[in-house]
């Protein structure tokens, strides 16, 4: 592992970025630091120049980073990617790993864990917690998805949480710059999957099995 990783920190709040890059500069010795407050400034910045590590946060006001991860990797295949987000790791660790990402850590974790993560990822491995890999373990033991959020897809769970917000499908539309009708397409989808048939039931799924609206 390299002892002084070039690490690009990925998030819309600088107080999140600051606390991330001064756990950094305590655990690796001459670690360089760098930030990025959105994606159009992320993708700017590894085509401008080469990192060891992009620490990324789920969502940006330009909405899920998930769709850029591949755009990266394209750009920059040595980079490793640690998702690190405040949203739920059951809910988003596995969808974030298998669209490319190298491993999942929650915001709420401890120095120990921010170090443990970066060192397994940075030595060619993935990072996911205890809780995730039980998870996965169970799944393939018994067969089966536990949560019904997991039937979403990717879009569809990022239109699903807008409407736990409470934006409407204009709102959605203008922020994900989609057609209004492409929306409700969607709202129908998840309603469908998850056999609900209004908002006030998916809020209550949400907070059931996702944890963080």
């Amino acid at each position: 592992m390299k002892i002084s990783p070039k690490v690009l920190l990925a998030d819309d709040h600088a107080v999140v970025r600051q606390g991330m890059s001064i756990m950094l500069r305590k655990a690796f010795k001459d670690v360089q630091v760098f930030q990025a407050e959105n994606m159009t400034e992320i993708l700017y910045k590894v085509k401008q120049d080469m990192y060891d590590l992009l620490v990324l946060d789920v969502y940006f006001p330009e909405g899920s980073s998930i769709g850029i991860i591949t755009q990266i990797k394209e750009i920059q295949p040595q980079c490793k990617i640690l998702i690190f987000s405040g949203y739920s790791e059951e809910q988003y660790a596995l969808r974030y790993i298998n669209s490319g990402a190298d491993g999942f850590l929650n915001k709420l974790s401890s120095e120990t864990d921010v170090y443990q993560a970066v060192t397994t990822v940075l030595k060619n491995k993935k990072y996911v917690s205890t809780t995730v890999k039980d998870k996965i373990l169970d799944s393939v033991l018994n067969n089966h998805v536990q949560n019904p959020l997991d039937t979403l897809s990717n879009r569809e769970l990022e239109v699903a949480r807008l409407l736990v917000n409470g934006e409407g499908n204009l709102e959605i539309s203008n922020i994900l710059n989609l057609q209004k009708s492409t929306v409700s397409t969607y709202k129908y989808r998840i309603f469908e999957k998850l056999q609900i048939s209004n908002v006030v039931s998916l809020v209550s799924l949400f907070r059931e099995y996702n944890k963080t609206i």
